[in-house]
């Protein structure tokens, strides 16, 4: 995070990926909101200057409207977000959305491939690929922005999709895998640092960190084995008595 707040990246989405990138899951669905509040907390610790979006996990807006409020309101008190995001463009969606905008709580919007659909779609799966599908999802945007969301995350979906959605809204239209066309770009912080297993097409990574790692792991062992580390200015030495009495 502290990195992400001291370059030129506009924001920061803690997304529920985190369950993938870092506690290990197969897919986003077991993240709970205490993993959300505790990782969106700890985000806003390292960038406490940065305008921050927190992801609602799966179930935390399906149930009841008064749920949807009090998770919303969890982000924003006690994980310090800006926003929240929640995945989807139904109707019970967009009531979720219309609670938690009541709430005073600014809301993105996430459609295309929500990965929280995943067992619906058959997998991470692109969106969109037919006519009924491609106006369905148009439908949704335009919904969504008259709902009051300030921004749109259109996911895996082809690039005339993404190019005739950012060319619909007013609002910002952020992609990830929806072509060159939208009006910004997300990526997740691991697949663009070249520091995850799995790099989807959308994705060019900037850096390979996975292989700066190992190396520098092993660099470490190689010099502790041979006895190079530690230096000697990697020690401690009783305090001078001259220094002292000084």
């Amino acid at each position: 995070a502290r990195c992400v707040q001291n370059s030129d990246i506009d924001l920061i989405l803690v997304g529920d990926s985190l369950g993938m990138v870092v506690l290990g899951y197969e897919n986003t669905l077991p993240v709970t909101m205490d993993d959300m509040v505790r990782h969106t907390a700890a985000v806003r610790r390292g960038a406490p200057n940065s305008f921050i979006i927190g992801d609602m996990p799966y179930m935390s807006y399906h149930l009841n409207l008064e749920q949807t409020k009090i998770n919303a309101a969890r982000l924003m008190v006690e994980g310090g977000a800006n926003a929240v995001k929640l995945e989807g463009g139904s109707e019970s969606r967009l009531e979720a959305i219309s609670a938690i905008l009541d709430c005073q709580i600014p809301v993105c919007a996430h459609i295309g491939l929500t990965p929280q659909s995943i067992h619906i779609f058959g997998g991470y799966k692109v969106q969109g690929k037919t006519p009924q599908a491609y106006e369905r999802l148009i439908k949704q945007a335009v919904a969504l922005e008259e709902m009051g969301v300030f921004m749109l995350v259109l996911e895996g979906v082809p690039e005339a999709l993404g190019k005739e959605v950012a060319k619909t809204l007013q609002i910002p239209v952020i992609g990830i895998g929806a072509g060159r066309y939208v009006d910004g770009q997300v990526l997740v912080n691991n697949d663009l640092l070249g520091y995850s297993d799995l790099i989807p097409k959308y994705v060019k990574t900037y850096a390979s960190l996975d292989k700066v790692i190992v190396d520098a792991l092993n660099h470490y062992c190689s010099e502790v084995r041979e006895g190079i580390f530690p230096e000697e200015d990697n020690v401690y030495f009783p305090i001078n008595e001259e220094k002292k009495d000084n």
